[in-house]
């Protein structure tokens, strides 16, 4: 990856680094706007969502989780950056003058090639089932992009920089083990992506958040004391009264329940 150091001619550029390969050009086609509600307000303008709002205007970039492309090969043209997400986003050039937009797996550059089959070799960026006739998928293989459910595209191990293990195979099933430290089975049929996430060198979002002793009443129940006050109930609250900080809010006798093997860490 290319690292651009910008040279301290205003405030502003004083100790600035980013990653020249990187380019924001996106395709009309593969674009659309998306609107967003101010300052995480309902249709009722209540605020649902605390800590939101402003913001600039983004256009949502279409992606393609299926990459339902079958044994057309792709060229990767453009690494790009996606302000809807966390991990960059390349642009590919398929054979049949097709094209779309799909994460960028960590490593690949530009002029590589991609493709996504059954019967493809182990490679960075393709797509292939967990089992496939001609290729096993050899255990700890690093994969991201992983089905859940056939044919929707990819829904498991998507942010940047994140990567999911193939650690078994019995029968019909796989075992992975996912970014969370989840351990769950998975239908080998299910397609997922060779390698890992890109943009490695992400900043986190750490949003400042106000605490709720030091709001009023009417913003928080905890809301409404004198200096270092403790919050006046039993147990930590939202600001609508539900139980916070530990609270397990998994539905209980989840569908996918009986497919995990172990639960995510805290």
């Amino acid at each position: 990856m290319a690292i651009h150091l910008y040279k301290t001619s205003i405030p502003s550029t004083r100790n600035g680094i980013v990653d020249s390969q990187v380019k924001s050009n996106p395709r009309n086609n593969l674009i659309y706007r998306q609107y967003h509600c101010g300052k995480g307000r309902n249709a009722r303008g209540i605020i649902t969502t605390g800590h939101r709002g402003g913001g600039h205007k983004r256009l949502y970039r279409k992606i393609d989780f299926r990459q339902n492309e079958k044994d057309i090969y792709g060229r990767i043209v453009t690494i790009e950056y996606d302000p809807n997400r966390n991990a960059d986003i390349c642009l590919i050039h398929y054979g049949d003058c097709e094209k779309r937009y799909i994460l960028h797996p960590r490593g690949a550059i530009i002029g590589d090639t991609i493709v996504s089959s059954t019967e493809v070799p182990i490679k960075m960026g393709n797509a292939l089932p967990l089992k496939s006739t001609s290729t096993d998928m050899p255990l700890g293989t690093a994969i991201h992009n992983i089905e859940i459910t056939l044919g929707n595209g990819g829904q498991l191990a998507r942010a940047g920089d994140v990567v999911a293990k193939l650690t078994a195979k019995q029968g019909k099933s796989a075992t992975l083990k996912l970014p969370s430290g989840e351990v769950r089975f998975i239908s080998k049929n299910y397609s997922a992506t060779d390698g890992q996430v890109g943009n490695v060198e992400r900043w986190l979002d750490k949003c400042l958040v106000v605490k709720g002793v030091a709001m009023n009443p009417v913003l928080h129940l905890h809301g409404g004391s004198e200096g270092r006050a403790l919050i006046g109930r039993k147990k930590p609250t939202t600001p609508w009264g539900y139980p916070a900080l530990g609270k397990i809010s998994r539905k209980r006798n989840k569908y996918s329940d009986n497919l995990i093997l172990h639960r995510r860490s805290k």
